[in-house]
């Protein structure tokens, strides 16, 4: 029996919450292309109710200022994640103040950029909040090996710790009993960057034997006041077998240390670590020993970085890499010794790898782009910055390699053999680009506008020391573009003016350095862009009182 119902026999009943937040959280996650947090918050605008439920979807805050700001923290229940980084009046009582809210699911606290950790705020927090997993305290100017102890005591469920780049530490004492303290007491950590952290043998070894779940450790720039000895790595990296990545560099004064990485001991202790997936060093002095036995031991390997590194060759790469057919992530940032032809056979067998990093490898052209992409189909990120200096005599005829839509990131900087006719071209073959990065490539103009039509996805847009670029031809909407860089160049008010109109999605402008700016320029672009959450601009005293006129947040520098 059918039946025909009319819709003014529809009794409407109201979708519970739960029914909105599951079709939102669909729709959302439907569409890859979209911005969750614009997409948000054109929902939030429909009523009081959706915005209500929209709160929900909020799980990280960057908190710029203090004032008027935990007012957020009664909306924003499901919070799991919290940047304090900016410059704030007192950070205690703001630590004390959040406490007080029930943030029952915050996992990640990033206090980093600070004077100094503000302990009593801290220790509150701590008290209120026992869910944390993640604590980043990088670039404290005044570390004091104190704050070891506290972070022992207040979060003894820390599974990620970042304590990199303090400063105003260096000759304290106190810290290898700090790092065997936070060793004993952080049983669950999984992962430590301590780059530029004062450490010595003993603390490496505590913290690679007492930590029996630890899995990633980051050492940047080991300089020559630190104790970490060859023998030392060595022997703290066999105390950790279950290692899964491992990233260390030394300072370029450090010449002495360099040669760590070509020892019988580190060799044998590296290799020891049969889960290895990730292996970064900077400026070290290897050998194709070193890699032959990497190859030869079959380390499961997914991101290889060797930037800066001598003593190899290009049999050790290809040895390497040859036995390492699943890697995804590969850095071979200054290797001088590559050329086209290498990167032609390397990619024939590297099909997994998704994104790679050759800049500054002077031998290579424009070529070794098309090789990689012709070979590599799951590639979507690709740097090529400040490569050997190329002639194309007919841009048309390199279209012929075809059309790569997969490719999503491009870095070209620093290229001075790139024009308009060649940026034009790149855009036609990735059209699906959503990163292009053309800092200081001098010779482009008003070609960029031509890319911003071929590449209408294009949502970060890097042209910083592009003296020539000044835009005034943008006469269409480029509504994805999300950061652009412009510092550092000759745009002028005119050409601000045309990018309010047409940039409405912007979140942030960065204009340092561009001399033919003016208050009415960025006036113009605060006023039409209103989503926009930073504006990077020289003189900010000047432009206090206009982007206070707006409130938070924007912000200058």
């Amino acid at each position: 029996m059918q039946t025909n119902i009319t819709s003014q026999q529809i009794v409407a009943e109201p979708l519970p919450d739960d029914c909105w937040e599951s079709i939102f959280r669909f729709v959302i996650n439907d569409d890859d292309d979209c911005n969750n947090n614009n997409y948000l918050n054109s929902l939030s605008l429909v009523s009081k109710r959706f915005l209500s439920i929209i709160d929900r979807f909020r799980f990280s805050l960057i908190v710029y200022h203090e004032l008027s700001c935990c007012h957020l923290f009664k909306r924003f229940t499901n919070l799991n994640s919290l940047n304090l980084t900016g410059n704030y009046i007192d950070l205690d009582n703001l630590l004390i103040e959040i406490s007080s809210f029930p943030l029952k699911q915050l996992t990640s606290l990033n206090l980093s950029n600070q004077y100094t950790i503000p302990t009593i705020g801290l220790r509150t927090f701590s008290q209120k909040i026992t869910t944390l997993t993640s604590l980043t305290c990088s670039n404290i100017c005044h570390f004091n090996s104190t704050y070891l102890f506290l972070i022992a005591e207040c979060f003894p469920l820390l599974e990620e710790l970042d304590l990199s780049y303090p400063s105003g530490c260096r000759f304290y004492t106190g810290y290898p009993d700090g790092i065997e303290v936070l060793s004993l007491a952080l049983i669950k950590l999984r992962k430590v960057n301590l780059s530029g952290f004062p450490i010595d043998n003993q603390s490496l070894f505590h913290l690679f034997k007492n930590c029996k779940y630890l899995e990633e450790v980051v050492i940047f720039w080991c300089d020559r006041y630190d104790e970490i000895t060859k023998e030392g790595l060595a022997f703290a990296l066999s105390e950790r077998p279950t290692l899964k990545s491992l990233s260390f560099s030394i300072t370029p004064s450090n010449l002495e240390y360099s040669g760590v990485f070509v020892t019988s001991h580190f060799i044998n202790s590296l290799v020891s670590l049969k889960g290895l997936t990730c292996l970064v060093l900077h400026r070290l002095k290897i050998s194709d020993r070193l890699l032959y036995s990497i190859a030869k031991e079959g380390l499961p390997l997914t991101r290889l970085v060797l930037r800066y590194c001598t003593g190899h060759s290009y049999d050790g790469i290809f040895c390497l890499l040859w036995n390492s057919q699943c890697l995804q992530h590969l850095d071979l940032h200054k290797t001088d010794f590559l050329n086209d032809q290498h990167v032609v056979e390397l990619s024939s067998f590297l099909g997994d790898l998704v994104s790679i990093n050759l800049t500054i490898c002077r031998k290579l052209t424009y070529l070794a782009l098309f090789a990689l992409l012709k070979n590599c189909p799951s590639l979507s990120e690709i740097k090529l910055e400040r490569i050997g200096s190329a002639v194309v005599e007919n841009y048309d005829s390199l279209v012929e390699f075809g059309v790569y839509p997969q490719l999503k990131s491009l870095y070209l900087g620093q290229n001075s053999w790139l024009n308009d006719e060649s940026i034009i071209m790149f855009a036609s073959v990735f059209p699906n680009l959503q990163m292009f990065d053309l800092n200081y490539c001098c010779n482009i103009s008003e070609g960029i506008c031509q890319v911003l039509t071929k590449c209408s996805k294009i949502k970060h847009l890097n042209l910083a020391g592009c003296s020539k670029v000044k835009m005034h031809q943008m006469n269409f909407a480029v509504p994805k573009l999300e950061v652009l860089n412009l510092s550092d160049t000759e745009v002028d008010d005119e050409s601000l003016c045309v990018i309010s109109k047409n940039c409405c999605g912007l979140l942030q402008l960065l204009l340092k350095y561009c001399n033919g700016v003016t208050e009415k320029g960025v006036k113009h672009v605060v006023e039409n862009c209103t989503q926009l959450r930073e504006v990077v601009v020289e003189g900010s005293d000047k432009y206090r009182e206009l982007f206070s006129r707006f409130g938070y947040p924007y912000h200058f520098h």
